[in-house]
């Protein structure tokens, strides 16, 4: 699935980010930020993506929000709080212009959206390949 793909590819780059250089670079930074937004965009179209796969009809439409609350609920994503937490960072991170805003935000990318980031995409696989195993 492109959707998976793509998002698979993204996280890739972004697990790879060299934070230690990050910390003395200024446009290494911002190219994690801007990563960081690209692939929490490719993760929530992802979940909307496998959940239409498995039928689940809320999942045709909705904002980021709605298919974060959605993939929680249908358990598709375990902790809904770090997902919410990126989601309101990832609004915010457009308008981040303080170092320490700028600092703490790749702290948490490093930290704690890489980690949920891993967890969604190995989920997201391991129900795309039973999607998959019930088509055929």
């Amino acid at each position: 699935m492109k959707k998976l793909e793509n998002f698979s590819n993204c996280l890739g780059v972004l697990k790879n980010a060299d934070f230690n250089f990050a910390s003395n670079d200024e446009i290494y930074r911002m190219g994690i930020l801007v990563k960081f937004n690209l692939t929490f965009e490719l993760a929530w179209k992802a979940l909307q993506a496998i959940m239409r796969l498995h039928g689940i009809q809320e999942a045709e439409t909705g904002s980021p929000r709605e298919i974060l609350q959605l993939g929680f609920q249908k358990g598709f994503i375990e902790d809904s709080a770090v997902w919410l937490a990126m989601l309101k960072r990832r609004n915010l991170s457009v308008h981040l212009y303080d170092e320490k805003e700028i600092n703490e935000m790749l702290l948490l990318i490093r930290d704690s959206f890489i980690h949920a980031f891993v967890e969604l995409e190995e989920l997201l696989q391991r129900k795309a390949a039973v999607a998959e195993e019930d088509e055929k």
